[in-house]
């Protein structure tokens, strides 16, 4: 009995992360039937260069021994029974080149927990394998799963030896428990495994919900077709997730920083207000948007403010604070630039230096003002929403890239 899709509102954001090319995108569509590399740079170059979502359901088949008792929703029961909804989550599939880190960071500040994708036959770490572990890290996700992806591509002594390398690998990160489950993605080997670890193993925090809302966005899309006549054009859609607070269809709600505006030589930027008109979980549409998964908000805003991901990175809700061009922040530098093959330090962080911090869902380039060993204060190029004691990550220029180096926590 093919169950069809069996799907509730998720409960859960879980990251799908690693090095380019370990199968993180097929690994989601294993586990969703959702090819998240819609975009056509994205086929052409066979990398993620947004980041992805799917939507999926862990479901419990009684009567049968696990792991097998665990399937996705796109699967069927061994014994054809009714299966039992467990959870529903939503996926961030981060893209895993060097160059693409920023973007990969900006994913990171939505996810509850995470599974790390390591192929098998390659040597272990890979240079984003370490990157995007650290980060995970710094960002404080907490619960993490890792995959050792493409068994069946590699005999039995190298896929042994791989495990070993990657247990080393784990050894010396705050993961160090973390279990690692052998797969086939693209054969769907061990996706039963996946689901009943994201069953047991995956903890939903603790959501605060009412009003206010605050919501970090990730995406934002004009979904009308070119073409479209004016009497029926829709207004823009913005995807992320809500951090806490509920948002209604119906309610006004502010976006900041805004726009920007040139006038007589001199940039500001205007703050948005528009209508919620329509809430969506995947292909589910509902009255009321909580925290615990992507979510899509239609809006009455011109589509021309969201088309191409304009509004990625910054911050909807009820009461916005007023978004900020400086900032304080205490912060820690790492012992090694992550992600250079070679063992480089971080430069010390000094005044005047230009720095990209990821602050949310935002990146923005900054300006070191003032620095002390322990605390720094910057002016950003552009304005961003910050929270008191939220963290933020570090990036210089190194070699040509843009390299993560360090982790702080707002100060104010």
């Amino acid at each position: 009995m093919n169950i069809g899709k069996r799907m509730d509102i998720p409960s859960l954001i879980i990251g799908v992360v690693g090095h380019v090319d370990h199968g993180k995108t097929t690994l989601v569509q294993a586990l969703t039937g959702t090819w998240t590399a819609r975009y056509s740079e994205e086929l052409k170059r066979s990398m993620t260069i947004r980041l992805g979502y799917a939507q999926g359901s862990v479901l419990y088949c009684e009567g049968v021994g696990p792991p097998s008792s665990y399937i996705m929703h796109i699967d069927s029961c061994p014994n054809n029974v009714e299966p039992k909804l467990l959870k529903t989550v939503s996926f961030v599939d981060a893209p895993g080149h060097e160059i693409l880190m920023a973007t990969m960071l900006s994913g990171a500040a939505l996810m509850d927990a995470a599974i790390l994708v390591i192929a098998a036959n390659e040597p272990c770490p890979q240079p984003q394998t370490i990157e995007h572990t650290k980060a995970l890290e710094i960002l404080g996700v907490e619960q993490l799963i890792v995959v050792q992806n493409k068994i069946d591509v590699v005999p039995p002594e190298k896929l042994h030896a791989n495990y070993k390398q990657i247990k080393d690998f784990l050894a010396t990160t705050k993961y160090t428990k973390a279990p690692v489950i052998p797969v086939s993605a693209l054969h769907r080997v061990n996706v039963d495994v996946i689901a009943m670890a994201i069953a047991k193993l995956f903890k939903e925090p603790e959501r605060v919900l009412g009003r206010p809302a605050i919501m970090q966005i990730a995406r934002s899309f004009d979904v009308n077709l070119p073409g479209t006549p004016p009497e029926e054009l829709v207004g823009g859609v913005v995807g992320g997730a809500l951090m806490k607070g509920e948002i209604k269809v119906g309610d006004e709600v502010e976006i900041k920083p805004g726009v920007r505006v040139v006038a007589k030589g001199r940039i500001t930027y205007e703050p948005l207000v528009t209508e919620i008109t329509s809430i969506r979980y995947g292909e589910i549409e509902v009255d009321v948007a909580k925290p615990g998964g992507l979510v899509a908000l239609g809006t009455k805003l011109d589509p021309s403010l969201t088309k191409g991901d304009a509004l990625r990175g910054q911050v909807l809700g009820h009461s916005v604070p007023d978004a900020v061009q400086e900032l304080r922040a205490e912060y820690r530098m790492l012992e090694k630039v992550v992600g250079a093959r070679e063992m480089v330090q971080p430069p010390k962080l000094k005044a005047r230096d230009s720095i990209t911090l990821i602050i949310g869902t935002r990146f923005v380039n900054a300006v070191v003002d003032a620095v002390t060993s322990d605390e720094f204060e910057a002016k950003l190029v552009e304005p961003a929403v910050v929270f008191e004691k939220s963290r933020l990550a570090i990036l210089m220029k190194i070699g040509g890239r843009l390299r993560l180096v360090g982790w702080g926590r707002v100060t104010s």
